[in-house]
């Protein structure tokens, strides 16, 4: 076991694991009573409850800014139970209405696929029961909601009986996707997890909490088989000693950027799905749940990773661009637009454009859309726990995810890359500006040419594994434009295919899909102390959001809610 542990730890850090994890280091560079891992939407709940209740904070991120995944977020907070937006606006839920929806057995998806019935019930109900609080806590330090009902936008397996998204208003933090304020017009009546994350930051300096970015952790320290004490991390290439008087809380944002973590639920999920979620600003590397699961912690919650429901892996929303996650867009005034190369091509209509694979041949109808998830009314009449909802869903799955991740019929997994192909009167049609920086060129993910056959042999790039035939492309781009002459799409049912690809120049965009949520995680319980392979608690050790599993809500309420609790608890 000792050997496997540190196998893990050295996974973690590179290789660079101190010769001490696991143990007692011989010195502390610092000290406090918590110290909490990550700087999102769980490190800084769990961080200001903490020292508001007399505890000194002491947070650890390991990028030159704050924020993690959840400042890059649209700020949708469906944290219910009955909070005062719902009640403001006439909308009736309960703690147990919320508990109930979220562990209903009987909601599936088109699919086939059910949004609750793997959830952990403990973690669900503690969630529940506290998210109440949660929403006005975060009222209570700074964060502003847009006047208006809650709705059901930006939420997923949030439940069906009442609408319960909130959503956090921008105001005048400058945002990280432009690096500027919005407009003055829009800054109460726009969502952003800037406006989320930023009061907080402010509330937790205000509080006492320290913060030390470009710290690593790579490894957790426990006294003996005992509690846990304390953490190394790495700050300009030296290991960095922290202690934990009272215990550490792992807030790192999950495992979505972690290749051959995300490939132990999904193994279609190889190195060409580049474009996470929340990179480049955050980077869901699994370094918290390797440090835990070097100590023995469990982890839970896998089919919530696998199940097809939500925004666990998406259709991208831009194309062109390494980072075409459909609801964040970098544009270049944000500080990290060095390293995100373009804005991408936001596509208004996917008519204007065919989707080929590596080889070059379609594989799905263009316009398909992503995985559906269960919200407010989605199921009509609903009637909980009821065989009823599952036996009258009519089948209808949305595949294009899948179809995407299929490959080109050899030994290899994962999809490779998906190439948008279009000519330049699509172009005009969506108003597109085909170049830099609008297109990523240099990085391999946009490609011109004059003829289609030139085209298929400028795509030359790292994961593009199969050199694409100039012929097949050819043939795939004449057989779709008799589509378009006949009105019918006779390979993939295309609703009447449009416009025809026969303009030069033109062009290929990636467009593969985008990895989003996290929802496997580590095993915790109701308080969020993380659990080990026995079933026992690892004292002095806590997880919270995306780096807990069990339970297969979308992205902020359940970090927001989960680092309330364990600031609370520990």
């Amino acid at each position: 076991m000792a050997g496997s542990g540190a196998a893990v730890a050295a996974l973690v850090s590179g290789g660079s694991t101190p010769a001490s994890a696991g143990t007692r280091p011989r010195k502390w560079d610092h000290d406090a009573d918590v110290v909490v891992v990550g700087t999102g939407a769980s490190g800084f709940p769990a961080a200001i409850v903490a020292c508001e209740a007399g505890s000194s904070v002491l947070m650890v991120e390991v990028q030159p800014h704050i924020g993690g995944h959840g400042i890059c977020s649209g700020g949708n907070i469906p944290l219910g139970g009955g909070n005062s937006m719902q009640k403001k606006y006439g909308i009736k839920d309960s703690p147990d209405l919320f508990f109930r929806d979220l562990t209903d057995w009987s909601v599936v998806e088109p699919n086939g696929f059910p949004d609750y019935r793997y959830n952990d019930r403990e973690i669900v109900r503690a969630f529940a029961d506290h998210s109440v609080a949660t929403f006005e806590w975060l009222r209570a330090h700074g964060v502003v909601f847009v006047e208006k009902a809650p709705d059901t936008q930006g939420g997923t397996s949030v439940g069906n009986s009442v609408p319960r998204v909130s959503h956090a208003a921008v105001m005048d933090w400058p945002m990280v996707q432009t690096g500027k304020p919005a407009d003055p017009s829009v800054r109460t009546t726009t969502s952003s997890g800037n406006g989320l994350i930023r009061p907080l930051e402010a509330a937790a300096r205000k509080a006492g909490v320290r913060i030390l970015l470009e710290h690593k952790m790579v490894s957790l320290y426990r006294d003996g088989p005992g509690r846990v004490i304390g953490i190394a991390a790495e700050h300009n290439g030296r290991t960095v000693n922290i202690r934990a008087r009272k215990g550490v809380i792992l807030g790192t944002g999950g495992s979505s950027s972690n290749v051959a973590f995300r490939r132990q639920f999904d193994v279609r999920l190889t190195e060409e799905y580049c474009g996470v979620a929340g990179q480049p600003w955050s980077d869901q590397d699994a370094g918290g749940e390797l440090a835990a699961m070097a100590l023995g912690a469990s982890l839970w919650g896998g089919f919530n990773e696998t199940g097809e429901f939500g925004f666990g892996i998406t259709k991208p929303g831009s194309i062109g661009t390494r980072y075409g996650y459909v609801n964040l867009s970098w544009m270049p005034g944000s500080p990290v637009f060095d390293r995100v190369g373009a804005t991408g091509l936001k596509v208004a209509d996917w008519q204007d454009v065919i989707l080929v694979n590596m080889l070059g041949n379609r594989f799905y109808d263009e316009t398909g859309p992503q995985f559906t998830a269960n919200n407010y009314d989605s199921i009509d009449p609903y009637i909980p726990d009821s065989y009823l909802n599952a036996k009258n869903v009519k089948y209808n799955p949305n595949n294009w995810i899948n179809a995407a991740l299929a490959g080109i019929g050899d030994t290899h997994n994962g999809g490779g890359p998906i190439w948008a192909v279009f000519d330049s009167d699509a172009v005009a049609r969506e108003n597109w500006d085909p170049r830099p920086p609008n297109v990523d060129v240099t990085g391999g993910f946009f490609f011109q040419a004059d003829t289609l056959s030139a085209l298929a042999a400028k795509i030359r790039m790292r994961f593009q594994r199969v050199p694409m035939n100039g012929r097949t492309l050819v043939d795939t781009v004449g057989r779709y434009n008799g589509f378009v002459d006949a009105g019918r799409d006779a390979d993939f049912a295309k609703p009447g295919p449009k416009w025809k690809i026969n303009k030069p120049p033109f062009y290929a965009a990636w467009s593969t899909p985008v990895v989003h949520d996290t929802r496997v995680g580590l095993r915790i319980n109701a308080e969020c102390q993380v659990i080990d392979l026995s079933g026992d608690i690892i004292d002095g050790l806590y997880a919270c959001g995306e780096t807990a599993g069990g339970f297969s809500m979308h992205g902020l309420p359940r970090a927001l809610c989960q680092g309330y609790i364990a600031g609370k608890n520990i």
